[in-house]
C-alpha cells in the first residue's frame, strides 16, 4: 500500500529570517484566510500610523530635564495633501525660535509615523547628545504635522551648523514604527534633499538606537568638518584609522 506523499513547507525557515511575505500560498487564486488577515491587519497599522497624532506631551515628558519648544507647520488639516505646507512654520512659531550659541539643532517630528518618534525619539536625542560632546545643542524642538524640510527653516532660525531632523517614515506592511534622521549643513530654506544625508529604517527589527546614534553622530562632525552633507559626504562609520572621508568632486 503506497504511502500519501509527506507535505514539508520549503519556505518555514525563510520566513524566520524576514519579515517579508513571502511563500504564503494560494487558495484557488486568493491568498489563503491566515495570510489575507495578517496583510489585513498590517495594512490597518500603517493606516493608524499615518492618521495617529503625535503625543506631543509624552515625547517631552520623556525628554526629562532637556528643554523643548513645540512648533506647529503651516499643513493644517492639509497635511496629507499640501506636503509643501508641512515644510514650512506655521505663523507665529518662526519668531519664537531665535539664535543662540548653539551649534546643533535636534528636531522630533511627527511626519508619516508619529508613533515612530514616540516610541525612538527620545532615546535616540539623548544617544545622540552623548555622543556629541563637543556641539551645543539648541533646545530640542517637537514639530507638528512636519515634512522633512521643515528642519532647514527650524534650524535656519536657530542659527546652527547642522540639523538632525528625526522624523516618522512612511509606514510599509512589516514595519509601521520606523523613525529617518536627516542631517543638513548650514540649514536654510530652500536646501535641497541632494544637500542632506540619511539615516533610515530606526526601530526595532532594524537599525538599532546605538547603531543610529553612532552613524548619525559620525555625520554630524564630518559634516562640521568638510563644511557641507548631501551627495559631497560619503558615510564611512564605523570610522576608525582606515577609513578616510571621501570627498565627491562637485558639479
Amino acid at each position: 500500500m503506497s504511502r500519501p506523499p509527506v507535505r514539508t513547507d520549503v519556505w518555514a525557515r525563510l520566513r524566520q529570517a524576514t519579515d517579508a511575505r513571502i511563500g504564503l500560498g494560494r487558495s484557488g487564486e486568493a491568498l489563503p484566510t491566515r495570510p489575507m488577515l495578517d496583510l489585513q491587519y498590517a495594512h490597518a497599522l500603517a493606516r493608524d500610523a499615518v492618521h495617529t497624532p503625535l503625543a506631543v506631551e509624552a515625547v517631552a515628558g520623556a525628554l526629562a530635564t532637556l528643554p523643548t519648544i513645540v512648533v506647529e507647520s503651516l499643513a493644517g488639516g492639509a497635511y496629507l495633501t499640501r506636503p509643501d505646507l508641512g515644510r514650512r512654520l506655521a505663523l507665529g512659531d518662526s519668531d519664537r525660535l531665535k539664535p543662540s550659541d548653539a551649534d546643533l539643532a535636534l528636531v522630533l517630528g511627527d511626519g508619516l509615523s508619529a508613533g515612530a518618534v514616540a516610541e525612538s525619539g527620545p532615546v535616540l536625542v539623548r544617544a545622540l547628545i552623548g555622543r556629541l560632546p563637543g556641539w551645543t545643542p539648541a533646545p530640542i524642538v517637537i514639530a507638528r504635522q512636519a515634512r522633512v524640510a521643515l528642519g532647514d527653516e527650524i534650524g535656519g532660525r536657530l542659527g546652527v551648523q547642522v540639523v538632525v531632523m528625526l522624523i516618522g517614515e512612511r509606514p510599509g506592511l512589516s514595519a509601521p514604527a520606523s523613525l529617518g534622521a536627516y542631517i543638513t549643513w548650514n540649514p536654510a530654506v530652500g536646501r535641497l534633499d541632494s544637500e542632506r544625508n540619511c539615516v533610515s529604517n530606526i526601530r526595532p527589527g532594524g537599525l538599532s538606537i546605538d547603531e543610529a546614534a553612532g552613524r548619525i553622530a559620525w555625520l554630524v562632525d564630518a559634516a562640521r568638518r568638510l563644511r557641507l552633507t548631501g551627495v559631497g559626504l560619503k558615510e564611512a562609520y564605523p570610522s576608525d584609522e582606515t577609513i578616510r572621508l571621501e570627498v565627491r568632486p562637485s558639479g
